[in-house]
């Protein structure tokens, strides 16, 4: 989804998919519009509820992308998808210069890798070879097997021959899961999600790259934008022209793309910092996508969509340091992560197995039983996960939201006559559709599922939105705060994409504020809003709570941007609440390996 401002067209398995490495310098299609309630719709709608219904009252830089065209480790080094025993290690090599991205150029290399438990690697552990070449696009990534739980490690790569011979990567720091019965005092992970590369500078990454207490870092999605270049640029306009200029369909496109990504100082700095846990959402394939489709692909101008989804998800996990489930064409992000007997994290996969989204208008539609936001095999999987995991805190990391956002929320018992009679879907409009509103039989088949368990401290961590939300899971959203919660769910902001203010013009924490106490007001579960402010999450667990700092850096296109603490909330073990807390984590407090 996005708020994208109108403007000009432009492992347990591996997986092998068809490759197409052209390049066109072209693309201008037309769009097809899904009569759904995309993300953009809802703030533009939220801005007109602020301006008409509530009474409320920067030059970019430019340029090419840094290490563009550069022979040897251009694109650093990442980790990820920590096991108690293994990790992922990642890295691309440039062997000569006409072997860029997506170019499909350049002989193979040898890589030689060594995992230690010292950054001088006078103490290597593990150590291999891997080839880069030209079908992985150069990328190498490595499943690392045979590490002790729970400690940290320093890898590198070193070219073997050819012009790069001997050069050696960036060294990186990872970290591996804790044993799955240790008892933990604590565990912390950074959280982020929506970082377009041309709406401002990655601050937010930097700003986490430079704390010493995070287990692990996890990205919700959109990691990248497939847009050309001005279409999504937001307020300010593209502060950074994106590779290539169009937009991107291609498989040479999607590298191109991830590996202009993977230049960013801030983001390098991070990935070599902390393993991440990533899973994706839309715009890593394309906006608003389904199981068939997406809002943002014409077959008419931009090819078969099945091919096009194919691409995009080899280049993903040729350049993301994630261990894929599934194989072939069912290659998947879901997946699961055990940390001892305190935490359990659940990623989904919400794009590959949706059903198209129903118009907001579409009355019983977003009722029907017969639509799925998960799939049947993924709701199994997630549902059994959480009512049978043997951990006190159930995790899910959940690429968009699942919380009630209604207008209003309406009791089905009380209010039957007039929904059957007008048409509105049980539980009252939804705001947008794209997000598990959309899905009600869905979102109603798992919430039931952890009520009739009894299953507790279930906590959804939550991207897309560009916006920072705290709220409470009510069984029934109308008789909240009566009746009974099954979980909580805590949305983090964007690292740069645009959100109110930018979609409006207007300054940070001006037009937003009338419409953030209107949703709240409307929707009592919600307890938390901020529609204007940029940057990342902190998320901590614990045996006597779990808590979520959010912090908003100064200003997304300044590339020297400040950090602060903007809010706290806090879920006390068993409650299933959300309450406000005025301190944020001590980072002192967790030595994440010590």
């Amino acid at each position: 989804m996005n708020i994208r401002p109108q403007g000009p067209p432009r492992v347990e398995h591996t997986s092998k998919f068809g490759s197409d490495l052209r390049v066109s310098d072209n693309w201008l299609p037309d769009r097809t519009t899904l009569p759904s309630l995309s993300r953009r719709t809802l703030l533009k709608s939220s801005a007109a509820l602020a301006g008409v219904g509530l009474g409320v009252a920067a030059a970019g830089t430019a340029g090419a992308a840094p290490g563009a065209g550069v022979v040897g480790f251009a694109h650093g080094v990442a980790s990820g998808d920590p096991l108690p025993d293994r990790v992922i290690i990642w890295t691309r090599v440039t062997p000569s210069a006409d072997a860029l991205p997506g170019s499909g150029a350049g002989a193979a290399v040898a890589l030689d890798w060594q995992v230690a438990t010292d950054p001088v690697f006078d103490s290597v552990v593990r150590s291999g070879t891997v080839t880069a070449d030209a079908a992985s696009d150069h990328t190498a990534k490595v499943d690392v097997t045979g590490l002790k739980p729970a400690t940290v490690y320093h890898y590198r790569f070193t070219a073997r021959g050819g012009a790069v011979g001997g050069q050696v990567s960036p060294v990186g720091r990872t970290l591996t899961a804790p044993a799955n019965d240790a008892d933990l005092a604590r565990l912390r992970f950074g959280v982020v999600s929506c970082s377009n590369w041309e709406a401002g500078f990655f601050s937010a990454y930097r700003h986490l790259a430079q704390r010493e207490d995070l287990d692990a870092v996890l990205h919700l999605g959109d990691y990248i934008y497939e847009y050309g270049r001005g279409e999504y640029g937001g307020r300010n306009g593209a502060v950074r022209p994106t590779d290539p200029p169009h937009e991107i369909v291609s498989l040479a496109d999607y590298r191109i793309r991830h590996a202009q990504h993977k230049t960013d100082p801030d983001l390098m700095a991070l990935h070599a910092r902390v393993p991440f846990i990533a899973t994706w959402d839309d715009h890593e394939s394309a906006d608003n996508a389904y199981d068939g489709g997406a809002e943002n692909h014409n077959p008419a101008t931009e090819g078969d969509w099945a091919s096009r989804k194919a691409s995009s998800v080899r280049a993903y996990f040729e350049w993301m340091p994630v261990r894929p489930t599934g194989a072939g064409a069912e290659v998947t992000t879901y997946r699961r992560f055990r940390f001892g007997n305190l935490a359990e994290i659940s990623m989904l996969d919400l794009r590959t197995y949706r059903d198209v989204q129903p118009a907001a208008t579409a009355g019983h539609e977003v009722d029907s039983p017969d639509r799925t936001i998960t799939g049947r095999a993924q709701m199994d999987w997630l549902t059994t996960g959480i009512v049978s995991s043997p951990t006190q805190w159930k995790v899910v990391g959940n690429p968009v939201m699942i919380a009630p956002t209604l207008i209003p929320p309406l009791d089905p018992k009380t209010t039957k006559a007039l929904t059957d009679l007008i048409g509105v879907p049980q539980a009252g409009i939804p705001y947008g559709t794209d997000s598990w509103d959309g899905y009600a039989a869905d979102r109603r088949r798992l919430y039931n599922a952890i009520a009739d368990a009894g299953v507790d401290n279930t906590v959804f961590l939550t991207g897309d939105v560009h916006t920072s939300w705290a709220c409470d899971l009510p069984l029934d959203a109308a008789n909240y705060p009566a009746g009974p919660t099954i979980g909580t769910e805590l949305v983090v902001p964007s690292v740069t994409s645009p959100n109110m203010d930018d979609s409006l013009g207007v300054p940070p924490r001006t037009a937003s504020l009338a419409v953030e106490e209107a949703y709240k007001a409307v929707n009592r579960h919600i307890r938390y809003l901020d529609f204007d402010s940029h940057g990342y999450g902190v998320f901590e667990i614990a045996p006597a709570g779990s808590q979520m700092d959010w912090y908003y850096i100064s200003d997304p296109i300044d590339p020297n941007a400040t950090v602060r603490h903007g809010a706290s909330f806090r879920v006390a073990d068993g409650t299933q609440r959300t309450v406000p807390v005025g301190t944020p984590l001590d980072p002192a407090a967790h030595h994440p390996g010590a």
